[in-house]
């Protein structure tokens, strides 16, 4: 049966915040919702009805009326005839055009983000091979799947994100959702890279390191549509594979549930979490985004995160994280590339979110994690797995607040949980504010649970006063004096990462002292004041993670957020050793790799890191001889690596046991 409708939607924007009940009527779900599987084969007409009231003391409304004629498909639409990278049939295109072209001259998009070209080279068109197998999927938010009334939404929908996106265009981002700050020079994207074997090595490779280095990073497939934040993009991972001199290299993109759908939009669709979620604009695009999603043109069941911090390799798995999602499974193919498995959930044993930073005891091979809710309570929640990944009972530990919880730290018996001052209100983007916030009148504290606790009664909170630790490098017991000792770099502004701040950024290396039988703790700077550098981004030798350690290796954020070299610092005296990566050459996150499990020594190793060269613009893998602080070997690499975050290295003999 066919149906032939002549609808009128009537659309209120306004540029102080709205009710979205005002700005999405629910008549209009209602009507979608009951023909949501209606197909047509006739022509139908649709006006828009778009009402703009610019202040919430003015009753004047401007309203403008936009006529859309849709005729029966002799093609399959991709996305809205109101984005330019879309594939509309020439026949809907032309009519829309024409309909449109009046009242949008007056609301010229000065950023080209509407239109949203990617970065990457993608066909304006969709090859025949893509379209068979995209229908072959029957994906329910496949824009090619759509009937007439999902199109019809789609547009309408499409309208009013034209209208928020010019509107912003005439405010002023700040820095840290700005794209042309955020992924300018090496921040920005690139494209996949598919295996380039036989990369040039100079100097010679150490014989202990036999495996595949692999680091994640943020790589927007597409440019933004508004703010943007570094923390914003795709997740890709690089490879770096490693057998004698033998070296290869690629790069992919995590195939995520958000970069598939994006992928068959053609553009951004999803909200992005910290570049776009703040303000009244924030509010509306939140509920654009849900509105599709109700109408089934977006599926964001399967999650929206983008998988671009946090790497691990446990029980034969490569994990890739964000703490807004479950984990990515990954696999290292026999050429050494980087395939996307789909979202772990560990055989549906973890149905929550998992923080990018989980723990591996390098002594019982048990994994611990946390899970953190900004919406509903529990807010947090503690969990571990066994080595052969069975999952315990979720511990839940009650937060007056939803707080940001990027890392923890363990020792041999406990978990340390940070219970910071950056917290999440979302009621702050009713004001017009950033709903990740610094709470001046929030203390700190650390929690002390027990690694084997069933619930949170005898966990103890300890308090420490101005402390912001974005990362935990590492925690160990000193039973002698009742204490447990955390090493974390303190932040200040605490919020500066996320919110614009006319401070200076310091990222200081701190030794907390948190005696658990008085329940008081102590701070020191580890480095003297004169040697006071910003150190962020690193670890300790992993198999000695939770206990006792003397060396820490940490990037030299200088300047911020560059990474100018790393430093090798004694946590017990203070002294500090510095490798400087040279003129305009910057990198990220030290990775130190033990020469051997069984050495003596905790230093016997390699620090392996990506470097780029901001005058040639060349990029390089340098390995770093830990003891003596000197370089052992250099890959060239055939292609630019953008700064990243965290990295793993995965030895030969584990990638073996591979699960396939």
């Amino acid at each position: 049966m066919s149906y032939n409708f002549h609808v009128v939607f009537s659309f209120h924007v306004s540029t102080y915040l709205t009710p979205p009940s005002s700005i999405y009527p629910p008549s209009l779900f209602t009507t979608l919702s009951h023909l949501q599987n209606t197909n047509t084969t006739t022509q139908h007409t649709l006006i828009f009805n778009l009402s703009h009231q610019s202040s919430p003391t003015t009753t004047q409304h401007n309203t403008t009326q936009h006529k859309l004629i849709i005729k029966p498909m002799s093609t399959n639409p991709y996305t809205s005839p109101l984005l330019p990278s879309s594939n509309f049939s020439s026949q809907i295109k032309t009519q829309t055009t024409r309909s449109f072209t009046t009242s949008l001259k007056r609301s010229t998009i000065k950023s080209a983000a509407l239109q949203s070209p990617s970065l990457l080279h993608f066909p304006s068109t969709i090859n025949t091979h893509h379209q068979h197998h995209l229908q072959q999927q029957q994906h329910p938010t496949n824009p090619l799947q759509w009937n007439f009334l999902q199109r019809a939404a789609a547009t309408a929908l499409d309208l009013f994100e034209h209208a928020l996106v010019s509107r912003e265009s005439h405010t002023p981002l700040p820095k840290t959702s700005d794209p042309r700050i955020q992924i300018s020079g090496n921040f920005a994207p690139v494209p996949e890279q598919s295996v380039k074997h036989n990369l040039t090595v100079t100097g010679s490779i150490p014989n202990c390191i036999n495996g595949v280095y692999v680091r994640n990073g943020a790589n927007p497939l597409f440019e933004p549509v508004a703010g943007h934040h570094l923390f914003d993009g795709d997740g890709m991972v690089h490879a770096v594979a490693i057998e004698g001199n033998s070296v290869s290299y690629s790069c992919k993109l995590t195939k995520t549930n958000r970069l598939v759908q994006e992928r068959e939009f053609g553009r951004p669709i999803f909200p992005k979490a910290i570049g776009e979620l703040h303000g009244h604009s924030g509010v509306a695009r939140l509920a654009l985004f849900y509105a599709r999603s109700l109408l089934g043109l977006v599926d964001h069941s399967k999650g929206m995160g983008v998988a671009n911090a946090g790497l691990v390799y446990f029980n034969n798995r490569l994990l890739a994280m964000s703490e807004d999602d479950l984990p990515y499974e990954l696999r290292v193919t026999p050429s050494s590339d980087i395939e996307t498995i789909g979202r772990y959930d560990f055989s549906e044993q973890l149905t929550s979110t998992m923080i990018a930073h989980p723990k591996l005891d390098p002594v019982t091979g048990e994994m611990f994690a946390l899970s953190y809710d900004v919406v509903q309570k529990p807010y947090l929640k503690y969990f571990k797995f066994s080595k052969n990944g069975e999952k315990s009972p979720d511990v839940e530990i009650p937060l007056p607040v939803p707080t940001m919880m990027h890392d923890f730290a363990i020792t041999e018996n406990y978990v340390v949980v940070p219970d910071q001052q950056v917290v999440f209100k979302l009621q702050e983007m009713i004001k017009g504010g950033s709903p990740v916030m610094y709470d001046k009148d929030k203390m700190s504290r650390f929690g002390i649970l027990s690694k084997d606790a069933k619930n949170c009664d005898d966990m103890i909170w300890v308090d420490s006063p101005e402390t912001f630790c974005f990362h935990l490098w590492n925690a160990w017991e000193e039973p002698e004096t009742n204490e447990v000792v955390v090493i974390g770099s303190c932040m200040t502004p605490p919020d500066s990462i996320f919110n614009e701040s006319d401070e200076n950024l310091e990222s200081v290396l701190s030794e907390i002292r948190i005696n658990l039988k008085t329940r008081k703790s102590t701070k020191r700077m580890i480095l003297k004041e004169s040697e006071q550098v910003n150190l962020e981004a690193g670890m300790v030798n992993r198999d000695k993670l939770g206990r006792k350690t003397q060396f820490a290796y940490l990037a030299i954020a200088e300047p911020w957020p560059k990474v100018s070299g790393f430093a090798k610092v004694d946590l017990v005296s203070g002294e500090i050793k510095k490798f400087l990566y040279g003129d305009n050459k910057y990198g990220g996150e030290p990775f130190f790799l033990p020469s051997d499990e069984n050495s003596e020594k905790e230093d016997d190793g390699y620090v392996l890191s990506f470097v780029h060269d901001e005058k040639t613009w060349k990029s390089e893998l340098q390995i770093i001889n830990a003891m003596s602080m000197e370089i052992e070997a250099s890959v060239k690499l055939p292609s630019r690596v953008p700064y990243g975050f965290h990295g793993t290295f995965i030895s030969s003999k584990d990638l073996a046991q591979q699960a396939q």
